[in-house]
């Protein structure tokens, strides 16, 4: 460890403890801003995974957790130094987490630097995402989803179903909050990611990559499960637009779209939060692209 039991933490006002609480308790970084992570598993991933860590905050109680991470970190590429490990009291840990039980470690991660060509190409090596994508880009789009537990669930259904990237509109909730990052199971950190991205920009660059926009819709116009609408060719490179729950999709979206896809559900069901919609969805473009690949 960096420190002797002298040099515990136990000022709320050290400036660590203060960088930490506020990207735990935050609603994601800005700018240059670190991705605050809570709970040893998630940083044992971000750092097999190659994400470098600023720094470790590990309480009292939790110093157990410290032996794995440090082992991660030595294996990775980018590591993390030593003199960047601090402990801290349980009190001023719980001060700090943005849970209701805290695990008592937290890392600050740099931000990976995405771009919209890694949509195009994934970021992922896990076997469905090389036999589900084939190659092709499936990118899922969240435009106005606003609940950062729904986030998560797209972007952790998204890596599951071989999506090469996901885009977060102006007006999603940030993939990179600490619950879109604890819902996702860390698939925030893994795959390619953009956000608060202006959906006339996006919509442009799809068009010039022709990869096809998919608009997700409440409800066939006639509700019928036999119908156009609750049919599409996920097969070529695609886009999967989710809107909000509440509102849908924008106007923009559904008048650039080159297909809409309705859930066939029971009339007196409203709707599918976006969480529950996106997974469906996607689960549909890895079996048709699966099966396609085996025809």
């Amino acid at each position: 460890m960096a420190q002797d039991a002298a040099d515990v933490i136990t000022s709320r006002d050290n400036r660590w403890v203060k960088m930490f609480r506020a990207g735990l308790r935050g609603a994601g970084p800005v700018k240059d801003e670190a991705i605050a992570v809570e709970g040893p598993k998630l940083i044992e991933d971000a750092l097999r995974y190659g994400l470098e860590a600023n720094a470790v905050m590990v309480s009292e109680s939790a110093e157990r957790h410290m032996e794995p991470i440090l082992r991660a970190a030595s294996a990775s590429d980018a590591g993390i130094s030593r003199s960047r490990v601090f402990r801290t009291t349980d009190k001023i840990f719980e001060s700090m987490s943005g849970t209701e039980a805290p695990q008592g470690v937290a890392a600050l991660f740099r931000q990976p630097a995405w771009d919209f060509e890694d949509l195009l190409r994934g970021g992922t090596a896990d076997e469905l995402g090389e036999r589900g994508a084939k190659g092709l880009p499936l990118i899922v789009v969240m435009a106005g989803v606003q609940d950062p537990g729904n986030v998560g669930t797209v972007l952790r259904s998204a890596e599951a179903f071989g999506a090469t990237g996901v885009v977060a509109a102006r007006g999603t909730a940030d993939p990179w909050s600490p619950k879109a990052v604890r819902a996702s199971a860390g698939s925030a950190l893994r795959l390619p990611v953009l956000r608060g991205m202006a959906l006339p920009v996006l919509l442009a660059q799809l068009r010039v990559s022709h990869v096809a926009v998919i608009a997700a819709a409440a409800h066939s116009d006639d509700g019928e499960t036999g119908s156009d609408k609750t049919r599409a060719d996920f097969s070529r490179p695609c886009a999967i637009f989710i809107g909000s729950e509440g509102a849908g999709l924008p106007r923009e979206v559904e008048s650039a779209a080159d297909a809409r896809m309705a859930i066939p559900m029971a009339k007196s069901v409203e709707s599918l939060n976006a969480g529950v919609a996106a997974s469906i969805l996607l689960y549909e473009a890895a079996r048709q692209r699966l099966t396609d690949r085996k025809d």
